[in-house]
């Protein structure tokens, strides 16, 4: 490998502008490229029966990986199926309906020629994603999509450069065009991905964080305000529902309303539950998203929350440690 004894910092910005330059012209022609390919490539992915299996070698590989995870995640099935392996034995992944999407800049790779002779021989529409239509690939494919590119970003015009992004940036193009076909939102991405940020937003509910059963603070109305107390500090949560004798709430106590109380000097031996509660307590629903929890006790300023079903019984309770455990916030 050859070595320069000395860096120029001024020449290595010089070529990254200019590398950037021409990977941005190239996707700015790459708009211009897209036609009627582009929509056959949309229709026959959408009719598919079975999976889009993308394929392509070298540097084209790993944007095929890429391309069938973005497809995968966004509502296409989709899978990566190397060209090379798929000589032996790999090749049977590939099942009657599927799209086969395979990607080589110059259209010629030799492992993908091997196999498109048998890919022809299956029910399966061959998409190319080529630099180059007239190529081998681009001749026997049914749709062809063009990925070309005038110039790569290297200076010697050899590595793959601009058109590695060219086919990065048009995978991208035929994923968001197919989840609009599709109608894919919000709560679908969050299904292929709940263990992200948004899956957990989307997909998580208040009854799967609650503290329920023996663990949700209640009292009577008539409870003396002692064994209240017992209860608050057993359950550890700073504050108690009070029920009424169906398992309604009718009101809840906190921590900072006894706190309130001890500063006016009232003696809270004979206080029965009734006499100190707040009767207009924050509830959630047990079937709301945990997300919707949170904005209530930021909007409201509180740090915990009665939890109710649907005919406004207790069934649970919330606090904001609960919600921070679980990354909701």
């Amino acid at each position: 490998m050859l070595a320069s004894s000395s860096f120029d910092a001024g020449r290595a910005l010089e070529l990254a502008r200019a590398t950037l330059d021409i990977e941005a012209r190239a996707l700015e022609a790459l708009k211009d490229r897209q036609g009627d390919g582009f929509v056959a490539a949309l229709r026959a992915i959408l009719a598919c029966r079975g999976r889009v299996v993308v394929m392509g070698m070298g540097k084209s590989g790993h944007v095929g990986r890429k391309v069938a995870a973005t497809l995968a995640s966004t509502g296409t099935p989709a899978l990566f199926v190397h060209p090379g392996e798929a000589s032996h034995g790999d090749l049977g992944m590939v099942t009657r309906g599927d799209v086969v999407l395979a990607i080589s800049n110059s259209g010629e790779s030799d492992e993908i020629a091997a196999i498109v002779p048998a890919i022809k021989r299956l029910d399966v529409v061959l998409v190319a994603m080529t630099g180059n239509v007239d190529s081998s690939l681009g001749r026997h494919a049914d749709i062809v999509v063009s990925s070309a590119v005038d110039q790569e970003a290297c200076p010697l015009n050899l590595a793959p450069t601009a058109s590695t992004t060219a086919q990065m940036a048009l995978g991208d193009a035929i994923a968001v065009a197919l989840l609009d076909a599709r109608g894919f939102r919000e709560e679908d991405f969050a299904r292929s991905h709940p263990g992200g940020s948004l899956g957990r937003k989307l997909l998580m509910h208040v009854a799967d964080l609650m503290r329920s059963g023996d663990a949700v603070p209640r009292v009577a109305a008539d409870t003396l305000m002692a064994d209240m107390l017992h209860e608050m500090t057993k359950k550890g949560l700073g504050f108690t529902a009070v029920c009424d004798q169906r398992g309604r709430v009718a009101g809840i106590f906190t921590d900072g309303d006894l706190r309130r109380l001890i500063e006016t000097g009232a003696d809270l031996r004979a206080m029965r539950a009734a006499d100190v509660m707040s009767t207009q307590p924050k509830l959630v629903r047990d079937d709301a998203l945990a997300v919707a929890a949170a904005e209530l006790m930021e909007r409201h300023r509180v740090t915990g929350l009665l939890v109710v079903d649907a005919a406004g019984s207790l069934v649970g309770a919330l606090n904001s440690n609960d919600l921070m455990r679980a990354k909701v916030i």
